[in-house]
């Protein structure tokens, strides 16, 4: 016996549904975990021009050294790097920029994203400065962003290039190297 036309209509729009309820679902967790972040952490102020997922992974990178989460700040990490330099690395930040990262940030996006973006962290309350450098790489499903982290040694960690200017805006988030 094949089901009648109301039937059919039926059972796609149940499996639709269920598609839908499914894809909802995991973008919901994804949402309640970055609603999560955002509200148990002061805002990040930003200078230049993020693109989405430039600003993403470098709110996650200040997000993970305010909380001394060593593993998950590594996680972050470029994976063609070497995983115990990047480890270290992530406890070289912890370490120095913890308490800086719990306070004011503004977050300068030096340059476009496409292929390398220079982003420089003021910790206001600390007068602390932190060079990073978010990347594309290629994923499974594309690409994803992440964080150059090659500096296993403490004063590399915490070394200022000399371009980088004292103050947010100083330079018109164009890097003179």
């Amino acid at each position: 016996m094949r089901p009648g036309p109301a039937l059919r209509a039926a059972l796609v729009c149940a499996l639709a549904l269920g598609a839908l309820t499914a894809c909802s679902a995991e973008l919901d967790a994804d949402d309640v975990e970055y609603a999560g972040d955002y509200s148990s952490h002061s805002p990040l102020a930003v200078v230049g021009y993020p693109s989405r997922d430039t600003l993403g992974i470098t709110q996650q990178v200040v997000w993970r050294i305010a909380d001394g989460k060593a593993g998950e700040l590594a996680a972050l990490g470029d994976d063609r790097q070497d995983n115990s330099a990047t480890r270290k690395t992530a406890e070289n930040w912890i370490t120095a920029f913890r308490t800086g990262a719990a306070g004011r940030v503004t977050a300068e996006f030096y340059d476009e994203g496409s292929y390398r973006q220079t982003v420089v962290l003021y910790l206001h309350d600390t007068h602390q400065i932190k060079q990073l450098h978010v990347l594309p790489v290629s994923v499974d499903r594309g690409t994803a962003y992440r964080v150059s982290m090659a500096e296993p040694d403490p004063a590399e960690a915490t070394a200022v290039a000399p371009w980088v200017p004292k103050t947010p805006g100083e330079l018109g988030s164009k890097s003179v190297r």
